[in-house]
């Protein structure tokens, strides 16, 4: 007799360690997913220094390749090597240019749970970044405000110093766009008028901050792109270009909304 109830109260106690082992594994959070900062023309990764900076803060693991900026179709084919070494899900981020890439990247990659688009182009199958850009008033990505570097390989462009901060970061401090104007990277002129290839999967959440006071895309020109992909639109009113560096908080929360 003393042998069943103690056989019984055995059975009773690992019962109730796996029943107790299987809620903890249910409970367990699921593991955050990468965000792949993609920066866009006359940049680099430091763009996205201060997002970076909230993200690692919050637990995420962010990675922040350096983009060629060589063309839509090459600069999607070196990013997606990138995307090829991150296990898991994605959440793919893109600014200006980038935006344009993290499109074509959206439908070519594994694991990607969300988009979002920060002062950047939503471009569709059959266009190209050049039209958008003229298809609204207020971009000042012009010859006047750029200058042309012509070698064998081609033709790139880079932003005239005294024009940087009026039309990317009229909203930073001035020591701190000269910095920026004085390291950016040249973009291939090419990549205003190579044609998009695909749009982003239908189904696939994006969301969209809008830069209220942009120079380099108008920002009529980016809700246009956002609603019509029906992307959630945030606003930041007063933001220039570089609304990640001037409102690196909204950003974030942005992005990690997403990451949700």
């Amino acid at each position: 007799m003393r042998i069943r109830r103690l056989t019984a109260a055995v059975a009773t106690v690992l019962l109730t360690v796996t029943g107790a082992t299987t809620a903890a594994a249910t409970h367990q959070p699921k593991p955050k997913p990468t965000i792949v900062l993609v920066h866009g023309a006359f940049a680099d990764g430091g763009s996205w220094s201060e997002v970076t900076k909230k993200l690692q803060r919050d637990g995420y693991t962010v990675v922040s390749p350096a983009v060629p900026l060589r063309g839509i179709a090459s600069d999607t084919s070196y990013l997606k090597g990138v995307l090829a070494g991150i296990s898991g899900p994605k959440v793919l981020v893109g600014h200006s240019y980038g935006g344009a890439l993290i499109t074509q990247l959206a439908g070519a990659a594994a694991d990607v749970k969300s988009l979002v688009y920060v002062a950047a182009f939503v471009p569709q199958a059959g266009e190209t970044i050049g039209a958008l850009n003229a298809q609204f008033p207020g971009s000042e990505i012009n010859e006047t405000t750029t200058n042309t570097i012509t070698y064998p390989g081609g033709v790139d462009l880079v932003m005239k110093p005294d024009a940087f901060r009026w039309v990317f970061a009229a909203d930073l401090p001035s020591r701190q766009a000269a910095v920026l104007a004085s390291s950016q990277r040249p973009v291939a002129a090419s990549v205003f008028t190579e044609t998009v290839p695909a749009s982003a999967p239908a189904g696939l959440p994006k969301y969209a901050v809008i830069a209220g006071k942009d120079r380099a895309i108008a920002p009529a020109a980016e809700r246009f792109m956002a609603k019509r992909a029906n992307a959630k639109v945030v606003e930041a009113p007063g933001a220039s270009h570089l609304v990640m560096l001037s409102e690196p908080s909204l950003v974030t929360h942005t992005i990690e909304q997403a990451a949700r």
